[in-house]
């Protein structure tokens, strides 16, 4: 099985944040499914060429995506090398996005979070920029909404 991660924060205040990327980039990919509730996440579980897929939002907030993580990681025995985690990067331009392996939190409280639960850091990522405003506190950029042109 491998596991898809969206990252971001429950609930309608947090929609269209750039915290909220992770989120946004499955709600684009998958367009309208049915998400489930298992384990502190919503879940989506499907079959691509025979591997089995399974796509989570953790509910525990950014802080504490590991929770959630860890326990689906755990109870379907996923190995970290078939796990990929979408986040948000405050230090790479808005739009922009890179693939990572094997690398540290990079400051990134939710990937911290991932890293402490599932004690490696050996699984991917899917880092999407989201710029940076120096004249906005970090904790508060990060929750603001995207501009509608921003979003197009």
């Amino acid at each position: 099985m491998k596991l898809i991660v969206g990252l971001g924060n429950p609930g309608k205040e947090y929609k269209n944040t750039r915290h909220n990327v992770g989120f946004m980039v499955l709600d684009n990919y998958l367009g309208k499914v049915n998400w489930k509730m298992k384990m502190e996440n919503y879940f989506y579980l499907t079959e691509v060429n025979g591997e089995q897929i399974m796509f989570i939002k953790p509910l525990t907030y950014m802080n504490l995506s590991g929770l959630a993580v860890s326990k689906i990681v755990n109870f379907y025995k996923i190995d970290p090398k078939d796990i990929l985690i979408i986040q948000d990067d405050l230090d790479m331009d808005l739009g922009a996005y890179k693939i990572k392996r094997n690398s540290s939190s990079g400051g990134h409280n939710g990937i911290k979070s991932i890293i402490t639960e599932l004690n490696t850091d050996k699984f991917a990522r899917l880092k999407i920029g989201i710029g940076k405003n120096k004249l906005i506190p970090t904790e508060k950029y990060v929750i603001s909404k995207f501009s509608t042109k921003e979003l197009s």
